[in-house]
């Protein structure tokens, strides 16, 4: 089950709502596993690898391990950290048995995703609650911002969605689509002339209008473009400025088929924008399920929601047990 209830007491009210409905719904882990299908076919190299393990052989076996790991996208840091781990442990007596070191490998990876920080959406009751969307286009910002929405609305929540750029988003008819079936605002139309004049409009339509949640879609631009970068920046500073005791998610939003191309992307946004979150696309049409982990230990960022499927409820709030239990059964 999900373990993120532990700290609920520093959790606001809307969020305790939405981990309890993800709770409530009993098909979700089923789902997940489903989902994940083709990772599990990929890591079970790793399961017969670990199940020839014996202390003799040990040396050998973690370094046959440390290159599927690297091979499955986990990055060489995190390998060798995983790695390194098991070998103390081995040295130390505390693992004997093939089962003891496909779960010590298991825990090290959970500990290493909670080590990035809390999964749970960081959802403010004073109105509105407010997450900024970032990511590159063709990674599935715009499905995930109208499955987020309808996640909200399900929960009677009104959303304003605001499009930090010019209306692309807005000329975009599946956003439009998913704002009219979660009865989602659009920002009201702003003359501004930069990204970060027509976000300023849009705070003061959200506040005017007291939505519950107001969603930003920046536009999606690539990391390496300092321009586009600086703008994004400044997007940001219009939360500060405008609402500056608000908690506020900044989600980065990053399409998992990626590979390791996908660190260097968060790097860049990382440094630009502060990510609280990553969200974790078409984690159903990849075998790699490595960058996951490797993200989290190099960006101390932890991931907030996961994308297994089409469906509009196929955006999972994300759960390392669960995660780290769908890939190694």
């Amino acid at each position: 089950g999900m373990r993120m209830q532990d700290d609920s007491n520093i959790f606001s009210k809307f969020t305790r709502t939405i981990i309890e409905k993800a709770r409530a719904d009993v098909e979700r882990t089923k789902r997940l596993f489903n989902g994940l299908e083709g990772l599990r076919g990929d890591m079970s190299v790793i399961d017969e690898l670990l199940g020839y393990w014996n202390l003799e052989d040990a040396d050998k076996v973690l370094q046959q391990l440390e290159d599927a790991l690297i091979t499955r996208d986990f990055g060489v840091k995190t390998a060798v950290k995983i790695c390194d781990g098991l070998r103390d442990k081995v040295k130390d007596g505390r693992i004997t048995k093939s089962k003891d070191i496909r779960q010590a490998m298991k825990d090290t990876i959970v500990e290493i995703l909670e080590g990035g920080g809390n999964s749970a959406l960081a959802l403010d009751d004073n109105k509105p609650a407010v997450l900024m969307m970032v990511g590159v286009n063709g990674g599935g910002k715009t499905t995930s911002i109208g499955k987020i929405a309808n996640r909200f609305a399900k929960e009677g929540k009104t959303v304003m969605l605001a499009a930090g750029d010019t209306f692309r988003a807005a000329a975009d008819a599946q956003l439009e689509e998913w704002c009219r079936r979660s009865e989602t605002i659009m920002a009201p139309r702003s003359n501004a002339k930069s990204p970060a004049a027509v976000m300023f409009d849009a705070i003061d339509g959200a506040v005017k209008q007291g939505v519950d949640v107001l969603i930003a879609d920046t536009s999606g631009r690539l990391h390496t473009n300092k321009g586009l970068m600086d703008e994004l920046t400044k997007v940001r500073g219009v939360f500060q400025k405008k609402l500056p005791d608000k908690p506020m998610e900044v989600l980065l939003v990053v399409d998992s088929t990626q590979g390791q191309n996908v660190l260097n992307q968060a790097r860049g946004f990382n440094q630009a924008v502060g990510i609280t979150g990553l969200v974790l696309t078409k984690l159903d049409g990849t075998s790699k399920g490595g960058v996951v982990v490797s993200i989290v230990d190099e960006l101390r960022v932890p991931i907030k929601l996961v994308g297994i499927g089409e469906g509009i409820d196929d955006l999972l709030l994300f759960d390392a047990r669960e995660y780290v239990d769908a890939i190694f059964p």
